[in-house]
């Protein structure tokens, strides 16, 4: 049976653990500090990728935007399928922008109840809190990713075809 190549925040934390095991004076601080760095490291993907779905977002609603006789201007009552093929991309890069800000407000929330004297539970319950948030995110921004790419791809055909009317229509 293949084995799945995405791999959870808890399978890579086990993973650290078992490779730090026989490393003296390592302790459960390493395994936060490594569920901290990869959440550090969703969060710039997170909103590096947010910036990108503004800036391509404000490109591709340029044809709709645009004065008229600008190259890439269009005239709504003329040109309604091109308006609505812009319309589609802007809305794809919405929805990509709107999962990043959704994946960022993702939190490590955990209940405490049952465990308020008991310290290894309380940290059992803190890592697996980081765990299935990082997982969280990570398939909000794999959903993300995808939604700038159609959005993007969508954006980009609606221009060429712009160019296109002009040039030969």
């Amino acid at each position: 049976m293949a084995q799945s190549s995405k791999v959870s925040a808890s399978t890579l934390l086990s993973a650290f653990q078992k490779a730090r095991a026989d490393i003296p004076g390592s302790s459960k601080r390493d395994d936060l500090a490594m569920l901290q760095s990869k959440d550090l490291d969703l969060s710039v993907r997170l909103g590096a990728l947010l910036a990108f779905d503004a800036l391509i977002m404000t490109a591709a609603i340029n044809p709709i935007a645009a004065s008229p006789g600008a190259p890439l201007s269009l005239d709504a009552p003329s040109q309604p399928l091109a308006v609505a093929a812009v319309s589609l991309g802007v809305a794809l890069l919405a929805v990509s922008a709107y999962k990043c800000v959704r994946a960022i407000l993702i939190g490590e929330e955990f209940d405490l109840t049952g465990a308020e004297d008991d310290g290894e539970e309380i940290t059992r319950r803190m890592f697996a809190a980081y765990c299935l948030s990082i997982d969280a995110q990570m398939r909000m921004i794999s959903s993300a990713s995808r939604f700038t790419i159609a959005g993007g791809a969508v954006s980009a055909l609606a221009c060429l075809w712009i160019m296109a009317e002009k040039i030969w229509g």
